[in-house]
């Protein structure tokens, strides 16, 4: 292993994770950035982050990173953290493609003595099942005697300018003892919340997983208590209110579970339990009930619409909101989109607006053309599927007027008073 004055990193994706993590290490140790996309890349050296989480002034202040599309700029690299996304097929089952493309590209850069750390989230096992025989074929090295791993899950919070990667504790660990400490050392120069060094690669895979997994789970449960109330005709917001009035009640909300983590990593655990021939109860019951709430939700409207006898079939509906999660542009795993489906399959008419997310995206990923404007008096329905700020902002009175007098106004996650609203979760 080299000695720790020499590190020079290579960050293999520069999205939501890979980028502030590349601007943080770039203050302090020689840091190439890699990503696939050429636009990216372009954007990054004028100082653009288009996914809002890191700004110009911010860029700047990392002197020693570069950026490239060119996995040949990383050869002097001694250092690769891979931050690239796992996500899930459509069969809800690991893709692990970008995974194994980054680990052929570093295996190709492998020189003796290098450490490789992944921060993708992946099911307990992956990193030596999976990428380190890929590292293996493409350098010609050997495993713990050539080169060495480490793995250190990311805890990037979209959206969040609060909870930064440096004020997150992070978790470490490393293929050897001495790997191990040389990770945790790289990461406590840069996080300023410290460190927890776990025993093991698997331990650490094994406690990034269950994170996202136990909000899922309570959530889940909180979806299923809102689908209970509304059929016993209670307020479920009171109800969570008043039970919220002891100290260790849970303040969870019910709604739509997407992004790139919660409705994503449970699959990966799930996975692995399959596979060892143990099948999950619990974690894949909350999977069911949260996958289900967008055309539970759309259902809901359809009720309301129906009894105000407004027909479905043909309405105008606009929905409020696309991303994941309020005041973000990242629409990964977005579920609106789930409620979007649902009510196009009544025949509806569907507008969508987000203020945040870009249109491009959302048309290349979704073939959704978010509208730009929003006409009064429009809308025989109105969903206000994601608290951005500007919506609140707006107010019941204003949104209100974009739908006809008769329209129906449904908000999925409390922006708005909840007397000031037909329905909501």
């Amino acid at each position: 292993m080299h000695s720790f004055a020499d590190t020079k990193i290579g960050i293999i994706g520069l999205g939501y994770v890979g980028l502030p993590l590349a601007v943080e290490f770039g203050k302090q140790f020689d840091t190439v950035g890699l990503d696939i996309n050429a636009q990216r890349i372009a954007e990054l050296k004028d100082g653009i982050d288009r996914s809002l989480e890191v700004d110009t002034e911010e860029l700047a202040r990392a002197k020693r990173l570069s950026y490239t599309t060119n996995p040949a700029d990383l050869s002097s690299c001694n250092v690769y953290i891979v931050t690239v996304p796992t996500p899930i097929d459509e069969h809800k089952r690991p893709d692990l493609t970008p995974l194994q493309k980054a680990s052929e590209t570093v295996g190709k850069l492998l020189s003796k003595g290098d450490i490789v750390v992944y921060e993708s989230t992946v099911y307990p096992g992956a990193t030596e099942e999976v990428c380190v025989p890929i590292l293996e074929s493409h350098s010609g090295l050997i495993f713990n005697q050539d080169f060495y791993c480490g793995y250190s899950p990311e805890r990037i919070n979209p959206g969040d300018k609060e909870h930064r990667v440096t004020n997150i504790k992070k978790i470490t660990s490393g293929s050897t003892p001495e790997c191990a400490d040389f990770v945790d050392k790289l990461y406590q120069k840069i996080i300023t919340a410290g460190t927890h060094k776990a025993s093991s690669i698997k331990v650490a895979e094994a406690a990034k997983v269950i994170e996202n997994t136990q909000r899922d789970v309570n959530i889940a449960l909180i979806n299923e208590l809102a689908i209970l109330f509304n059929k016993l005709g209670l307020n479920t917001l009171e109800v969570l209110e008043a039970a919220g009035s002891k100290w260790n009640f849970l303040p969870f909300r019910p709604g739509l579970v997407g992004g790139h983590c919660i409705g994503v990593d449970p699959y990966y655990l799930t996975h692995k339990a399959q596979e060892i021939g143990y099948h999950p109860e619990i974690i894949l019951a909350g999977r069911r009930i949260n996958d289900g709430m967008g055309e539970y939700v759309a259902n809901r409207l359809v009720k309301l619409m129906t009894q105000r006898r407004l027909q479905v079939c043909q309405a105008n509906i606009l929905i409020m909101g696309l991303t994941f999660k309020e005041n973000c542009p990242d629409i990964r795993n977005t579920r609106v989109t789930d409620i979007i489906k649902e009510l196009e399959s009544y025949n509806a008419r569907v507008d969508v607006y987000d203020p945040w997310a870009n249109p491009e995206e959302v048309h290349d990923e979704y073939g959704i053309d978010l509208v730009q404007e929003l006409p009064t008096g429009k809308y025989d329905a109105v969903v206000i599927a994601v608290a951005h700020r500007e919506f609140k902002a707006m107010g019941p009175q204003a949104i209100r007027a974009l739908a006809k007098p008769q329209g129906v106004l449904f908000d999925v996650k409390y922006t708005l008073p909840h007397d000031s609203v037909d329905d909501y979760l």
